[in-house]
């Protein structure tokens, strides 16, 4: 590159069609005219790479998603062995964290191997105080500067690597979170097959609040079935750690620290962990009941925030876990990179959405996707993609009401577009928002309301 003194590129219009000339002028060397090619070849060189990554993970995702249409028989192991630092981060949620605590220690697992810390992260409220008479050890952290739950965990960890009792694992929960009473015994059985980081499966807590927490609630039971079961059930891809229900052996933190203080902290953990070759897994019995937001602005800034942190930890590990994937061989690292670029695929598909609404692009490229298979083909495909989130709610046995969402599903499926491109136009934002969380509901309400609407 350094011989080269420029490259001149001028486009030229003979005979109405548009022509590239370049001309590589060197130093001491004569320009080389490469004329002649045409502007359909340029915009191919373009449409052709956008339609391949397209098909590619079409497919890809297609055949994925095929594994996680059934459960494969489990061997867990029942008896109590493992330890527990409970870590709950909570700013300003006193409307929620009392019924977090009560339902925490109402876990069917042996109290004494077991603790509930709370973290009071810049709290102006009461969160302190009710999470403590609640039976929480209470840690009040002020911070302005290292603002966001990430940090906070941080900051609690290396309080508990401190401590005189050291635990096994920490599981971290959301204040807004609610706890199926099993879930201890399920990480315990994780942990004792020699799983180092589990993720549960993420219920919501208030499907039916509005028409955004309904198709919010749907998203999340989709990626539960269809992502996450999906991967575990190869046997050879990692999971992906959701925010809320995460478990972390206590060695792996030692070793590794935490550092994940981005927007999606659980996401850059996941990350992480995986490349040093440390899998998350997933555990599908397990479960957390999630706060959605009541109102679509709401899901909107959330959701924005992570497409902020996605991006962000896709600049920083994709390419080394596609090169990692490439040398020692293995999927699980390609399937990471994967599941990292799917902003950039949101954004690549609209560009290839927008570039066939106009009548003078279409005849200028090739079609690869005809070139794969006919149209009636793809037809046939993307009807499979709207059956997911039926055979996800089915296959879960979700109430009837679920199924009402569907219809206003496609919204908040297509908001995603223009919430990705916001996330990549404001990525080195890295201010953390509060989400506010209302609903102030005990464990036996959620399960109750729950079996009610099954029922009717």
């Amino acid at each position: 590159m350094d011989k080269l003194s420029r490259i001149v590129v001028s486009i030229i219009l003979h005979r109405g069609h548009s022509y590239v000339k370049i001309l590589w002028v060197k130093k001491g060397v004569e320009s080389v005219d490469l004329s002649g090619i045409t502007g359909t070849q340029i915009f191919n060189v373009i449409m052709v790479p956008v339609q391949v990554i397209i098909i590619f993970l079409t497919f890809y995702y297609f055949v994925l998603s095929m594994f996680g249409l059934y459960r494969k028989k489990e061997i867990k192991i029942h008896t109590p062995e493992k330890s527990f630092a409970i870590v709950v981060a909570a700013h300003n949620e006193e409307a929620v964290i009392g019924p977090l605590v009560e339902n925490l220690l109402q876990l069917n697992y042996p109290r004494e191997l077991y603790d509930i810390f709370v973290v009071a992260d810049n709290c102006t409220d009461k969160t302190s105080l009710i999470a403590k008479n609640a039976g929480a050890i209470v840690h009040r952290r002020f911070n302005t500067e290292k603002r966001g739950k990430g940090y906070a965990l941080e900051w609690m960890f290396y309080r508990l690597f401190k401590m005189e009792r050291q635990y096994d694992a920490i599981v971290i929960f959301d204040a807004d979170n609610l706890v199926k009473e099993n879930f201890l015994f399920e990480m315990n059985s994780k942990l004792c097959q020699g799983h180092k980081i589990v993720q549960c499966y993420l219920d919501s807590k208030n499907p039916f609040d509005t028409w955004v927490t309904n198709t919010f609630s749907i998203a999340f039971w989709v990626t539960n079935r269809m992502l996450q079961l999906a991967r575990f059930n190869t046997g050879r891809l990692s999971n992906v750690l959701g925010g809320t229900g995460m478990c972390i052996s206590t060695d792996v933190l030692k070793e590794f620290g935490w550092g994940a203080t981005s927007l999606t902290e659980d996401l850059e953990f996941s990350m992480k962990a995986l490349s040093h070759g440390i899998k998350t897994t997933w555990a599908h019995d397990a479960v957390v009941y999630d706060e959605k937001p009541l109102t679509f602005v709401q899901a909107w800034h959330q959701r924005k925030r992570w497409a902020q942190g996605q991006v962000d930890v896709a600049g920083r590990y994709f390419f080394p876990l596609i090169i990692k994937g490439i040398r020692e061989k293995k999927i699980m690292y390609l399937d990471a990179a994967i599941h990292l670029f799917q902003p950039a695929l949101v954004m690549i598909a609209t560009f290839f959405m927008l570039t066939n609404l106009i009548d003078a692009f279409q005849p200028q490229y090739t079609h690869v996707f005809t070139l794969v298979m006919p149209w009636t083909g793809w037809q046939i495909l993307s009807a499979f993609q709207y059956l997911y989130p039926v055979a996800a709610l089915a296959l879960d046995r979700l109430p009837w009401r679920a199924y009402v969402g569907l219809i206003l599903y496609p919204i908040f499926i297509y908001s995603w577009i223009p919430i990705v491109f916001l996330g990549f136009i404001n990525r080195k934002d890295k201010q953390w928002s509060h989400t506010k969380h209302t609903r102030s509901l005990s464990i036996e309400e959620v399960v109750v309301k729950q079996k009610k609407v099954s029922s009717n």
